[in-house]
Parts: structure tokens; sequence; C-alpha cells
């Protein structure tokens, strides 16, 4: 009997760490992370671009399945390092994008400015939300004084110029009574660490984890 006990004993102790473990690795699996992050030389410029995973906290899509629409922002920027001083922004993209659910459709909605994207599923609503794609940037902008200095230096291999990517929920644009719970409840801190990367040359440069 007393072998028993123990046995029981074991198995309760081994059934409370994994549901600890499983847990704690939900937990870590909300947030945004980056996926991919590249930025490719085309005739029109530097096309930067980037792919973020988005796992939504059991708090925020609760909100988000009552009414409550989510307000995403991306940003995708170059910087121009100077030995001198600061590094210097050259360009940013910022775009803002809404995840709303209607619970008559059932069904959830990506708005862009006048545009919108329906889906049935969660998981493809965030999928598409996590894609942003920038307009190009002229090589000129990036030049000192047009003069073809930022070609010059990529091609001596200079680490001239950076890419930056990055993704935040925007809870200054929920509604009022949820702001002050959302800037003190970890749950609503959904955003990525910033992801940087050198242009190359070729600017074939790209995150893939």
């Amino acid at each position: 009997m007393h072998c028993c006990t123990n046995k029981l004993d074991r198995l309760h102790r081994a059934a409370w760490v994994i549901c600890l473990w499983l847990c704690a690795a939900a937990a870590s699996a909300e947030g945004i992370s980056i996926n991919k992050a590249e930025a490719r030389l085309t005739e029109e410029g530097y096309q930067l671009s980037a792919d973020y995973d988005i796992q939504l906290s059991h708090t925020v899509e609760t909100a988000l399945q009552h009414g409550v629409t989510l307000y995403f922002i991306s940003e995708l920027s170059i910087n121009r390092s100077r030995w001198y001083w600061l590094d210097t922004e050259v360009i940013r993209d910022e775009q803002t994008a809404k995840l709303s659910f209607n619970a008559l459709t059932q069904q959830y909605r990506i708005t862009r400015g006048s545009l919108f994207q329906s889906f049935s599923e969660l998981k493809d609503a965030l999928t598409v939300l996590g894609h942003q794609i920038a307009p190009p940037v002229p090589v000129a902008l990036l030049d000192k004084n047009g003069g073809g200095y930022f070609s010059r230096l990529l091609k001596k291999g200079s680490d001239c110029c950076s890419a930056v990517a990055q993704m935040r929920l925007d809870v200054t644009q929920l509604p009022k009574p949820l702001q002050v719970n959302a800037l003190t409840n970890e749950d609503w801190n959904l955003k990525s660490e910033p992801y940087r990367w050198v242009l190359s040359p070729d600017a074939e440069k790209a995150l893939q984890p």
C-alpha cells in the first residue's frame, strides 16, 4: 500500500511539472516575433519587406472576440551610419492595420486604409496581418549629395546603411476603459524586438530563422 502511494505521489508530481511546462510554453509563444526580413534591389530602388509571427494572448484574443478592434503598427526603416555622430534615419515606412471580429458573421477582418480582407480563421488573418512591404526606396536617397557615395561604399563592403523591422500592438488606440489596464498588464504588451541587418551590395540579405 505504501508503494502504491509513493507511485501516485510521483505521478502527481510528474503531472504537475508537465502542466507547468505546458503553461510556460504557451506563455512564451505569445507575442510578436519576426520570421523573415529582407531588402531586394529592384529597378525602382530598395524594396524592404518583413513577415511577423503574431500570437495573441488569451486576454487580447478574448477582447477581440468581444468586439474590441486591435491596431497593429509595423515599421520598416533604413538608417545611414555616420562615424562622427549618431546614425541618421533616411526613410521610414509605417503602416497601421486594424484587426476586428464580426460576431454576426463569425469573420475576422483586416483593414488597411480603404482596403480590407475577411477571414473565417484567426490564424489566417494573423498570417496576412504579419506581412509588410514598404514602397521602394530610391538609391539616390542613400547617396551622399547624389554622388554615388552609398554605392561605392557598398562595393567596398562598408556597413554604411542598415535596415530595421519591427511591429507592435498600439494600446493607445484601444477604447479608453481598456487603455489603463493595457498599459499595466503584460498580456497586452505585444511587440517584436527591432531586427537590424546591414544592406548588402546585392540587397539579398535576409533573416531566415
